[in-house]
């Protein structure tokens, strides 16, 4: 493996950190900046609002949203003077969403816990400095936060951003706060002082929570899981009303239902042999973990990867003294 592929095979790599290095087109970079900005097929954007949002200057915004517009990535409405998400973009999105096997098997699992408390379960992946909801569940009865499908989170905020945060190398964290530093400056105030504890607090008891950080009638419980597709960490969270589960409750009755939650989805992405946003697998049974309330940690699984991230990685939850970060 040659030098620049060892870098781009880290964990949470930022665009930003290889810019130095000269490998990283800064305008396919910037390009996907503009695109992040449409959150939604019916959001309607002129430069000023792509500029604001994303920080590049008007006149690389002009030329950007020209180029993506001629591709067909956005469209031009010349009434409003502004752009929306073009048919090649919708294309490639739901291109990418077929084929859900997987995705309907972690669906399932998350509506199990859905039935059992009454908050948002939710399955989610890193997106720069956020999370991005690939699927959810709840119950009819659920309370409070209500995400959906490519809803957004911030991490600074979440209960699941603190927990791929931690989760991390520390040395692919530290980049990330940097940068963080300098984009986002608000939002490394609030997770800085806290990433330690999250480091320490994940190592022993193998999720993350955070009260109040997102709103203070919210709070949230959150379990990373190592993907072996995307070489990344996802996570699998709950929000609940605070009024209902104090962090007393989430420790005692929601931490062991997330925790067999993360083990059976850990489970279901390990024995996937394709892409978890297409479902290209290969065709063969997925294995289902059959929930079991006394299914004990075991602590000879923890240490099996205390070296580092270079290396492949199951899925598996990270549990007690688990040393992959």
């Amino acid at each position: 493996m040659g030098r620049r592929s060892e870098r781009l095979s880290k964990q949470g790599m930022l665009a930003s950190d290889l810019a130095g290095e000269g490998d990283v087109i800064q305008v396919v970079s910037r390009a996907f900046d503009v695109l992040r900005c449409f959150e939604g097929h019916e959001t309607r954007l002129g430069n000023l609002d792509i500029s604001n949002r994303c920080g590049l200057p008007r006149s690389t915004v002009s030329r950007l949203t020209h180029t993506l517009t001629r591709m067909g990535q956005l469209v031009y409405l010349p009434r409003d003077q502004k752009y929306r998400i073009g048919p090649s973009a919708v294309a490639m999105s739901t291109s990418m969403m077929r084929g859900l096997q997987l995705r309907n098997l972690i669906r399932l699992r998350l509506q199990e816990v859905a039935e059992q408390l009454p908050g948002t379960v939710g399955f989610v992946i890193p997106d720069r400095f956020h999370l991005v909801y690939l699927e959810f569940a709840r119950s009819a009865s659920a309370l409070g936060l209500h995400e959906s499908t490519g809803s957004r989170i911030a991490m600074a905020s979440t209960a699941a951003g603190h927990a791929y945060t931690a989760a991390l190398d520390e040395d692919v964290g530290d980049a990330l706060l940097a940068e963080m530093d300098r984009e986002s400056p608000d939002s490394a105030k609030m997770l800085r002082p806290r990433i330690a504890a999250n480091r320490q607090f994940l190592r022993e008891h193998g999720y993350v929570v955070a009260c109040g950080l997102w709103s203070p009638h919210i709070n949230g419980l959150a379990v990373p899981l190592w993907s072996p597709q995307y070489q990344t960490f996802v996570v699998t969270t709950i929000g609940l009303l605070s009024a209902m589960y104090d962090e007393k409750r989430l420790h005692s009755e929601v931490a062991p239902k997330l925790l067999e939650l993360g083990a059976a989805v850990g489970s279901l992405l390990e024995g996937a042999d394709g892409d978890i946003f297409s479902g290209r697998m290969d065709r063969k049974a997925l294995p289902v973990s059959t929930p079991n309330n006394n299914k004990n940690i075991k602590s000879e699984d923890a240490n099996e990867l205390e070296a580092g991230t270079r290396r492949p990685r199951s899925a598996r939850s990270l549990r007690a003294r688990d040393g992959r970060r």
